[in-house]
């Protein structure tokens, strides 16, 4: 079932979630929230989300690169993975920026820099523990999506307040000239 994505101002968005409990991975109700999650995705043409985001306070994310070339550029594939209770590494402070967008925050954009070197630490959709290691904009969009489990959002990491912008004038006086 595809669910209502809140938006920015909506309180939900900005409370820690709850670790999903391990016992129930597997039931139906996991099972149907991560069909909803993933079908939700789908029809929005994101390449994340969290359970936050559809107003569940769980600690899951659902990700999936695939769709992501036209907009992102050079992204690793990743199928459409569950990441439950996940936690973010970082291992060492090189940063750099990318224009970010957010489902929760539509039609606008904004700079942000981040980690470049992180280690994910994970449960699958099976209980069992994972570990990768991202890096560049893969990391960065960890980063993003683990954020919001933590009631933070991309507009609260935007140093350079210059750097915000509506998608329009975004595609129009931010865009690098490569990609217009």
């Amino acid at each position: 079932m595809i669910r209502k994505i809140i938006r920015m101002g909506h309180p939900n968005l900005r409370k820690i979630a709850q670790p999903y409990p391990q016992d129930q991975i597997g039931s139906g109700e996991f099972r149907d929230l991560i069909e909803d999650l993933r079908e939700t995705l789908m029809e929005s043409g994101g390449i994340g989300l969290a359970a936050p985001q559809i107003n569940v306070p769980y600690r899951l994310v659902v990700i999936d690169t695939k769709t992501s070339k036209s907009r992102y550029g050079d992204l690793p594939t990743i199928p459409v993975t569950t990441y439950i209770n996940p936690v973010v590494t970082v291992l060492d402070d090189n940063l750099a920026g990318v224009w970010e967008g957010c489902l929760s925050i539509p039609k606008i954009r904004g700079f942000v820099e981040r980690p470049q070197n992180i280690r994910v630490d994970w449960i699958d959709e099976t209980g069992l523990r994972k570990t990768l290691k991202a890096q560049g904009l893969l990391a960065t969009v960890f980063q993003h999506e683990f954020d919001h489990l933590n009631g933070v959002l991309f507009i609260d990491r935007v140093q350079d307040k210059s750097k915000i912008s509506f998608d329009d004038e975004f595609d129009l006086y931010h865009q690098p000239t490569e990609q217009k």
